[in-house]
């Protein structure tokens, strides 16, 4: 008899306010808040109209994934749309691709806020920091996905009104009249120009941003385990632009008109130097707080959505099969465990190689985005024509082909680009190391099968023959 204390589907413990903040609270984190910093500093005033461009991009990618769970709703989400556009080949590696970019982001995360925590208590090694905020992540996200739910709502929550407060106090700032000559649309042009670097680098920029924006697919893999998918993944992509547009765009538009864009130091936190600009006391202390509760919010997140895709890997086979146990509460623990166990690793890897092996893996699993995003376009090509026959096609993608096949076109370009820059030229090059692996793996695991299952067939045929 099966146990029933084992449930073998998720549980549906998630509120559609969960779901919509995941998709936001996992795109808000340190590459908003410091990452930024960089761009501004290499585009210039006109770094806004890199996040437009890369927003767009994004809620696109959002819409056809909004399309295809709409017309056929699946816990694996576009890893599943892969398996049905492309055959089990692709599932798996569109699986196991974003496994590994997000267990790598746990443990970079991890690292990130030690850092910030030992910049406050420096008596207390980053390692040991590091590894504590694992611990706790982790309990969280073995306690019930209701919990991991609520904690992400809050985190994300603090992010949501730390940039609201944020443009709210640069808007009045503006607005006074002794500020004015500091803080007007001259600062556009007035110092070098509105692209003093040309406009590549508005292109450029979009390798650096599209990172920054990447988590707010989570969302459809969360949905799940909520009360409504359908319904929570066609909120979060109708109101996906609008809010890249506020805190994306209107944040970075805000920084470079309210000072001189040559006031952005690369590494220090555009938020926090506008704010000191402006004259507001213990604006470092403030935004490093809410840069904490980012991470802390990444993290969590992290570790969910990485539990989410080996639960459905194993589920496929594509995986050990013990992944994709649950407890009582519906928590895939051995996934969640597995999960974090590389992201422990990585914290020890950062103390250990910082410069070399923990450097290899984070560049390796940056590039790894773009190919996933890549073949969330793609499936939603392939497939549209079986939603259209099955006449479930319930949320359609504006201008189809020709709006996918602009996207495919668009990260193509930004794949292309990124091999003539000798920097990303590194991240490109170990990301194709990764999925060489990956793809290697793959095949000597069929092989391996159909060796099994040649190795088995004579054997029962033989016992056959002899009861005869």
């Amino acid at each position: 008899m099966p146990n029933k204390s084992k449930p073998s589907a998720l549980k549906v413990a998630l509120k559609t306010r969960h779901v919509s903040m995941l998709a936001l609270g996992s795109a808000l984190g340190a590459g908003l808040f410091v990452g930024s910093s960089t761009v501004i500093a290499s585009t210039g005033p006109g770094a806004f109209i890199t996040y437009a461009l890369t927003g767009v991009i994004v809620a696109l990618v959002m819409r056809m994934l909004g399309e295809m769970a709409a017309a056929h709703p699946a816990t694996g989400s576009f890893i599943e749309y892969a398996r049905l556009a492309f055959g089990r080949p692709a599932g798996y590696m569109t699986g196991w691709l974003y496994w590994y970019f997000w267990v790598i982001v746990v443990g970079f995360e991890a690292v990130a806020g030690a850092q910030i925590i030992n910049g406050w208590l420096p008596d207390i090694p980053v390692w040991t920091i590091a590894l504590g905020l694992m611990m706790s992540m982790t309990l969280l996200n073995l306690m019930s996905v209701h919990s991991f739910g609520e904690a992400e709502y809050w985190f994300a929550g603090v992010k949501v009104v730390a940039i609201l407060v944020f443009v709210g106090v640069v808007v009045f700032f503006m607005l006074d009249n002794d500020s004015t000559a500091t803080a007007n649309f001259g600062n556009l042009t007035a110092h070098g120009g509105f692209l003093p670097y040309g406009v590549g680098s508005l292109f450029a920029g979009v390798v650096v941003v599209i990172f920054s924006m990447t988590g707010m697919e989570v969302a459809t893999l969360a949905a799940a385990e909520s009360e409504d998918p359908a319904r929570s993944i066609r909120k979060v992509a109708n109101t996906v632009i609008m809010r890249i547009m506020i805190f994306y765009v209107l944040a970075i538009f805000l920084i470079v008109v309210a000072q001189p864009w040559t006031n952005i130091i690369p590494g220090k936190s555009p938020f926090v130097t506008t704010l000191e600009h402006i004259g507001i006391p213990a604006a470092g202390t403030i935004l490093t707080a809410v840069i904490l509760v980012a991470v802390l919010s990444v993290l969590n997140a992290g570790i969910y959505t990485a539990s989410r895709v080996l639960f459905i890997l194993a589920s496929n086979d594509d995986a050990p099969r013990s992944m994709a146990r649950l407890n009582h509460k519906g928590v895939p623990v051995r996934g969640v465990i597995a999960s974090t166990l590389v992201g422990y690793g990585c914290v020890v890897i950062a103390a250990l190689w910082p410069d070399t092996v923990f450097q290899f893996l984070i560049n390796s699993s940056g590039t790894v985005f773009l190919f996933v995003y890549l073949m969330i376009c793609l499936s939603q090509l392939r497939l549209r024509s079986n939603w259209v026959s099955q006449d479930s096609l319930k949320f359609a993608v504006w201008g189809h082909p020709w709006v996918p096949l602009l996207v495919i076109a668009a990260i193509v370009a930004v794949l292309a680009s990124m091999a003539f820059d000798p920097v990303l030229r590194i991240s490109l090059g170990q990301c194709g190391i990764a999925i060489i692996a990956l793809a290697v793996y793959y095949l000597a695991r069929a092989a391996n099968n159909r060796l099994s299952v040649v190795a088995v067939e004579p054997s029962y045929s033989n016992k056959s023959n002899s009861r005869q």
